[in-house]
């Protein structure tokens, strides 16, 4: 049965938790699986004779991590969007907003729903992905309320330490030291911003904080460079050996990955809608090869 579809951006968030990563894994519970059963549930394709609904991510998450900014595209089948609203007057991005939280697990909200502009890939048309990841290193600011996103370490870290030494790893790398290594997959990335400093105001004072930005992340890369980080801001290591670490491109030669919890996905930039299919062109070319893990921290 041929029917005509249209791509629905969607804008969503989620406590990584109890989470198997974001892709479909048989027998495990996953990100993707519950966000699709539950449109399964809200489109009703079955009855049309339709595929079931299946999501494209901007970034695909590893166990354990968040996101407050995640952004995935579905192609739904114009007669069941334009019948959401039902006797409503409500727009179908809200009402399929509306619905999915009635059929959704707690730790999974989509904010949005919206058609997406022409040429929109959640993937390939991202510009940027933005990670954020919150340690607590003092007793007095280990919040049981998030321990489920802050990283608790028992030593005073250097945060000064920290931000010079990874700053020589910034533009584009090869970052083979800090990645799992998979067939035919390049190590190469665009890191844009990699910044530690201690907030003094707003819900992360006190703690210490990354924020780092790249076009795209290799398998556990920013945990690996967040172990660096720790080993220079603890004094075990020098302000020197992160770069060292990159220019060996020898992955036994870095620090343990740290624990996914404290890694959040906190925004996906995109360009204008004029831009959107060139950009999503130009990044499929470069990707087609290799089956990117976009901020498996």
């Amino acid at each position: 049965m041929n029917v005509d579809s249209v791509r629905v951006r969607l804008d969503l968030a989620y406590d990584g938790t109890d989470f198997a990563g974001w892709a479909r894994q048989p027998r495990l519970r996953t990100v993707q699986g519950a966000i699709e059963d539950g449109l399964e549930r809200v489109l009703r394709l079955g009855p049309l004779g339709l595929p079931a609904p299946r999501l494209t991510v901007a970034g695909r998450t590893d166990a354990g991590v968040h996101a407050r900014g995640q952004v995935a595209h579905v192609d739904v089948p114009l007669p069941r969007w334009d019948a959401l609203p039902g006797r409503s007057d409500r727009e179908p991005g809200d009402a399929l907003v509306a619905r999915l939280a009635g059929v959704l697990p707690r730790d999974v909200v989509v904010h949005r729903a919206r058609l997406a502009p022409v040429g929109f890939d959640a993937r390939f048309s991202a510009l940027y992905r933005r990670y954020a990841f919150r340690i607590a290193d003092d007793a007095a600011l280990r919040d049981p309320l998030r321990r489920a996103n802050v990283l608790w370490h028992r030593r005073a870290l250097d945060v000064a330490a920290m931000h010079e030494a990874v700053q020589p790893l910034r533009g584009v790398r090869d970052f083979a030291a800090f990645c799992k290594p998979r067939p035919g997959a390049t190590t190469i990335r665009e890191l844009k911003e990699l910044d530690w400093e201690r907030p003094t105001d707003g819900p992360d004072a006190g703690l210490v904080v990354a924020r780092v930005v790249a076009d795209a992340f290799c398998h556990n890369m920013v945990r690996s460079l967040v172990g660096a980080s720790i080993a220079v801001g603890e004094g075990h290591k020098p302000v020197t050996w992160p770069a060292q670490v990159l220019a060996s491109r020898r992955r036994e030669l870095n620090a343990a990955v740290v624990a996914a919890h404290g890694l959040v996905l906190e925004e996906v930039v995109y360009p204008p809608d004029a831009d959107l299919a060139q950009r999503a062109e130009r990044v499929r070319a470069l990707r087609m090869e290799e089956d990117v893990w976009d901020g498996k921290g």
